[in-house]
C-alpha cells in the first residue's frame, strides 16, 4: 500500500478572501416559476437567486454584467447551468435588472460574498405566464435532474468508502498574502484528501485547505497556487480551465 506525503496548509478565516469568476450567465425560463431548486426551495422569478454547479448553498454573490456595469447579489439555491462556458443562472427579475433578458446571455464576473451581504431586488415584480400540463412535466424533469445532480455531488464519497488509502500530512495553519485558484468545494472532507494529493503531484505545487461557514454548514474549500499577482493565477487558471471549468481567482492579500 502507498503511503502519500502531502503537504497541506490549513486556513481558519472566513473574511478577507476574494473569490471571483467570469463567464456567462444566463437566466431561468418562465416555466420553472414554482418548481423546486435542488437545495428543496421553491424557485421564484421574483427572488434574488441563482443557481451555480459548485458553490454551497446560501453563499451570497455579487454578479456583474461585463456589458453595462450593472450588478445584483443573488443567493445559490440550486445546481447549473450545465452548458458548457456558462457559469450561473440567474432568476428572471435580477436578469432582467441586469438587462441580460434580450440577449439571452451576457458575460458576467461573480464575487463570493460574506453572510452579512443583503440580496438585491427581493421583491422584484414578474409574474410567469401559464404553462401546459406538458410543459410543465418537463419542467420538473428537470428539476429532479437538476436535484439528482446536486445530491450526486455532494454524496459522491460515499462510493468509495470501500477504498482503504494512507496520507501522511503536515499540516500548518497559516496566513497567506498570495494569490491562488479555487479548485473545489466540500461540504464532507472524505475526496478533500484524494484531491489534493492529486492537485500536488499534478502541479507540483502546494495545496490549501479554507475551512468556512455558510449558513451554518462547514465548508472545504481547496486552493492551488502561490502567484505573486492575479495576472499569473489568471494564466494558471486558463491553463487548468478545461478540467476544472469552476475554478475561481481568490485573492488573499486583502485582509480585513
Amino acid at each position: 500500500m502507498k503511503v502519500f506525503f502531502l503537504g497541506l496548509f490549513l486556513i481558519v478565516s472566513l473574511t478577507g478572501i476574494s473569490q471571483t469568476q467570469s463567464g456567462k450567465a444566463s437566466f431561468y425560463a418562465d416555466k420553472f416559476d414554482g418548481r423546486p431548486t435542488a437545495s428543496g426551495e421553491i424557485y421564484k422569478h421574483n427572488l434574488s437567486t441563482a443557481a451555480h454547479r459548485k458553490l454551497p448553498f446560501g453563499t451570497k454573490v455579487k454578479v456583474t454584467n461585463l456589458e453595462n456595469n450593472r450588478t445584483a447579489i443573488v443567493k445559490i439555491n440550486d445546481r447549473g447551468p450545465f452548458i458548457r462556458g456558462r457559469i450561473i443562472d440567474l432568476s428572471r427579475s435580477i436578469a432582467e435588472s441586469l438587462n441580460i433578458v434580450d440577449s439571452g446571455v451576457s458575460n458576467v464576473q461573480i464575487e463570493v460574498l460574506d453572510d452579512s451581504a443583503s440580496v438585491s431586488n427581493e421583491n422584484a415584480e414578474y409574474k410567469a405566464p401559464s404553462y401546459t400540463e406538458e410543459e410543465k412535466r418537463a419542467s420538473k424533469t428537470s428539476t429532479t435532474t437538476k436535484k439528482n445532480i446536486s445530491e450526486n455531488f455532494n454524496s459522491s464519497s460515499r462510493s468509495t468508502d470501500e477504498i482503504k488509502e494512507y496520507y501522511e500530512l503536515n499540516v500548518n495553519e497559516v496566513s497567506p498574502d498570495f494569490y491562488g485558484v479555487q479548485i473545489a468545494s466540500f461540504e464532507e472532507s472524505d475526496n478533500l484528501l484524494r484531491l489534493s494529493n492529486r492537485l500536488k503531484v499534478s502541479y507540483n505545487s502546494e495545496v490549501l485547505i479554507q475551512i468556512k461557514t455558510f449558513q451554518g454548514t462547514k465548508v472545504y474549500t481547496v486552493i492551488l497556487g502561490q502567484f505573486n499577482n492575479r495576472r499569473s493565477a489568471e494564466n494558471f487558471r486558463d491553463r487548468i480551465n478545461d478540467k476544472y471549468p469552476d475554478s475561481f481567482i481568490v485573492d488573499m492579500t486583502k485582509k480585513d
